[in-house]
């Protein structure tokens, strides 16, 4: 083979890998939300304000919450007779109960937190490494 041959074949799989890294950018999901957008129905009838974006599907909130996870592996997790609540690192995705299925609750985290913390109590540390202040006298100061 000649040297302009081998420039050639080492044309075609550079566009051949630039064509799939476009197609995965494009089309990948690359966050729980994106995971979510591609995956379940919108509904914007449940939106809470701008904050919470709603989506549906027809399973049960705990099969959900296992198709997310088995994907996307929350930093917490927090399950009761209300629903489920998988904290990520700037989102959060709160899977609640419907008649015939679920609705799919996206909602950043600084948001989320206030919401639910009611529910979720402790069980959800606060951000990246924990920001809660706390431990004893004199700590986090």
């Amino acid at each position: 083979m000649t040297y302009r041959r081998w420039f050639v074949v080492g044309g075609i799989f550079a566009l051949v890998g630039v064509l799939l890294a476009g197609f995965g950018v494009f089309y990948g999901n690359f966050s729980p939300r994106g995971y979510v957008t591609d995956r379940y129905t919108r509904a914007s009838s449940h939106d809470i304000g701008r904050d919470a974006k709603a989506y549906t599907s027809g399973r049960a909130p705990s099969e959900v919450a296992k198709e997310i996870t088995d994907t996307w592996q929350p930093a917490d997790q927090y399950v009761d007779g209300s629903g489920v609540y998988l904290r990520y690192d700037d989102d959060s995705v709160v899977i609640l109960p419907l008649a015939a299925g679920s609705v799919i609750l996206l909602e950043r985290l600084s948001t989320a937190y206030p919401r639910y913390h009611s529910t979720v109590g402790n069980a959800w540390a606060w951000g990246r490494g924990s920001t809660i202040r706390g431990g004893g006298p004199g700590s986090g100061k």
